[in-house]
């Protein structure tokens, strides 16, 4: 309606509404551009709040995969071949522990990129996380470490060693959790469900567990995985002599606890961590995180850091130490070519 007293042609009278609708428009837009921004102010991340939430994701999972295997409901399947031939299994055990990790973060913080081995197509849970931080994170690591999120990565492993798990060799199963920030390792978290321990570290502030008190690089003992210890163990007697003990174990996250000082008893030891052939990140992020956070390294059989950004895969094989020369270590290493290993 035209103001009082004032007559509109119909061409006035559109041209007139227009004029509202613009006015309209153009306030709307201007609160909601600045609620966005104000918003978008807001996607940012503290990194002790992730620790704990990461420490609670991994113990969820853990109590799904611990109860399925005590049920003996695994419904066991192969979803494909491993790279090196070997059947890949997939369980209930893994789907519903993806379930609880996945579903967990991303329900309390939907804004993260998080990368899982397993992909579920049921509906996700409705777990929020209770921001109940654990008292041991409380008396190590202070807040306010506030990080964009735009620049973190999570990785999960829903369950480490499935192989291992169908065979219940209890021993190696892990879930894991692993923060990632522009590609380097900060946060890691290693559970083992069956004695529910949970170990983690925190890169530049502290961890729950430590180093051993000595570490014997010349005639060392390394842990390697059992589903292809043939093919690394000539590479390793190459590098440490023919009489190198070489331990065969499952899980990448039970290899890298067999660094430190042992958790349990049935927790073995090792000098050095080797993987010759294609590994997931999923699979060695967190215990990448957890070295660094002690002074230890694990990079590519060349040397190299591992980005944990972009694709799932490393391609360039693993070399973990701890407490060493970890540059000399990759010299004495024999010549490795990384396309041959796929």
């Amino acid at each position: 309606m035209a103001p009082m007293g004032i007559r509109l042609s119909p061409l006035g009278i559109a041209v007139f509404c227009l004029l509202g609708v613009g006015v309209i428009y153009h306030l709307y837009a201007g609160v909601l551009s600045s609620r966005i921004a104000s918003f978008r102010q807001k996607r940012t991340v503290d990194l002790r709040d992730l620790l704990a939430l990461s420490m609670e994701a991994a113990v969820q999972g853990g109590r799904e995969v611990k109860r399925i295997r005590e049920d003996n409901t695994l419904e066991e399947k192969t979803k494909g071949k491993t790279k090196e031939g070997a059947s890949e299994k997939l369980t209930l055990g893994d789907l519903n522990s993806h379930r609880k990790m996945f579903y967990l973060i991303k329900n309390t913080y939907p804004y993260i990129q998080v990368n899982s081995e397993e992909h579920a197509n049921a509906e996700g849970e409705a777990t929020v996380w209770t921001r109940i931080i654990p008292e041991e994170i409380l008396a190590k690591i202070s807040g306010g470490k506030e990080v964009p999120a735009e620049r973190i990565t999570v990785w999960i492993d829903p369950l480490d060693a499935t192989q291992e798990y169908t065979e219940n060799l209890q021993k190696y199963v892990t879930t894991m959790v692993c923060v990632a920030v522009d590609g380097d390792p900060v946060i890691g978290v290693i559970h083992k469900p069956f004695i529910g321990y949970t170990a983690w570290g925190f890169v530049g502030e502290g961890s729950n567990v430590a180093p051993r008190a000595s570490y014997n690089t010349k005639f060392p003992k390394v842990i390697v995985s059992r589903s292809h210890s043939g093919k690394v163990k000539s590479f390793v007697q190459v590098a440490f002599g023919n009489n190198t003990e070489i331990i065969p174990a499952g899980g990448a996250g039970y290899k890298v606890l067999a660094l430190l000082d042992p958790t349990d008893e049935e927790q073995e030891t090792a000098d050095i961590y080797i993987h010759v052939t294609y590994i997931k990140k999923w699979d060695i992020c967190a215990g990448d995180a957890i070295l660094r956070s002690l002074g230890g390294e694990m990079t590519t059989l060349r040397g190299e850091q591992i980005d944990y950004s972009g694709t799932e895969g490393n391609k360039g094989g693993l070399l973990a130490s701890i407490k060493t020369d970890h540059k000399a270590l990759v010299k004495r290493l024999p010549p490795w070519d990384e396309n041959k290993q796929e």
